[in-house]
């Protein structure tokens, strides 16, 4: 889920001279390795690169650092673009000049590689491959990219699955718990013209989840603002607050059971956890949710079977750069539909 672009930091100025800035060392390219302890770096931004967030290009060139570290850099002004700060979401432009702070950097591990099963996993999942976008039906406990303990996700599945695919990136994300339909760019064209629509509000994106209690037949819209809170422990949480981003999301009631509701929610902004707090703000948290959804509650459920957060991706609609649209349904896992038979 994508979060709006941040304007533009100020670009330099074509008619002043650049003697005051330092000039980049041969190896401080857009490709720019880093050893055991690099340097500042001073990086142009090739053509090909413009789009791509700061924080994955650096990710993709800090190899070994761990995201939060890249996330403290950015945080502190550590690194510029155009002399100007700029955070997590901000997009690059052909021709920025980024500078990297110097920052000591791990030996990088072997990538790990997609086995066998996995592999045939994926294949299965693939709902649509045309225009230069994926759709996959991702399997809930797949992180949709490596990082902070996780060294293979999702992308870096297909990146070996699809050899001959120079370019796959995420079009938004799913939280690792959930499953279904998630979008994967083969284009660079693709993924900004789609994401352009998401963050326009204007991407269809339909989920089904099994909310904890009878949910209030009144309750078609939960307009509250969400705050992202770290706890000491690193684990990250998501909290209603008056001074978070505001936060919409559509439910409708599809079946109701016996202490659940199975509910379809659209949401229509794009927030971390944004359907599992609305619905544990409603008084229904979801069925199987660790983080939100008390022990004794989540204990209930696990006795018809469920052994995983009850939230899936059923459906995704988007534009193509030429004009097809595109709508793709995810049918719902095996093991969610026994528990759903076995409330009934």
């Amino acid at each position: 889920m994508m979060r709006p672009m941040r304007k533009s930091p100020p670009k330099r100025s074509p008619g002043k001279p650049r003697s005051t800035q330092p000039q980049p060392r041969p190896a401080d390219t857009a490709s720019g390795g880093a050893g055991t302890a690099a340097g500042v770096q001073f990086i142009t931004v090739p053509d090909e690169l413009a789009g791509q967030r700061i924080d994955n290009f650096l990710q993709a060139r800090l190899k070994g650092v761990p995201r939060s570290r890249v996330y403290r850099i950015l945080r502190k002004g550590e690194v510029r673009v155009n002399k100007g700060r700029v955070k997590a979401e901000y997009r690059l432009q052909a021709g920025d000049l980024v500078r990297v702070p110097p920052i000591r950097v791990s030996e990088e591990p072997p990538p790990a590689v997609a086995g066998e099963q996995l592999r045939r996993t994926l294949e299965a999942a693939i709902l649509y491959d045309k225009g230069g976008l994926l759709v996959v039906n991702k399997p809930a406990g797949l992180a949709v990219h490596g990082g902070s303990g996780v060294r293979l996700g999702l992308i870096e599945a297909l990146r070996q699955m699809y050899p001959e695919s120079p370019f796959l990136e995420l079009v938004h994300r799913l939280d690792r718990d959930t499953s279904g339909a998630i979008l994967v760019a083969r284009k660079r064209a693709v993924l900004l013209h789609v994401q352009s629509t998401l963050r326009a509000g204007k991407m269809a994106k339909s989920y089904l989840a099994l909310a904890t209690g009878k949910w209030p037949r009144a309750q078609k819209l939960v307009e509250a603002p969400l705050r992202k809170n770290t706890l000491k422990s690193g684990e990250r949480m998501v909290v209603v607050d008056g001074e978070g981003k505001p936060s919409t999301t559509r439910f409708q009631v599809e079946e109701r059971f016996s202490g659940a509701t199975l509910m379809r929610a659209e949401p229509v902004t794009g927030r971390t956890h944004q359907i599992r707090v609305h619905a544990q703000f409603v008084g229904c948290p979801l069925a199987g949710d660790a983080k939100y959804t008390p022990d004794a509650v989540n204990a209930s459920f696990r006795e018809v079977g469920l052994k995983r957060l009850f939230l899936h991706s059923a459906a995704v609609g988007c534009t193509l750069p030429d004009g097809t649209r595109v709508h793709v349904e995810a049918p719902l896992p095996s093991e969610l539909v026994a528990v759903l038979d076995r409330l009934r």
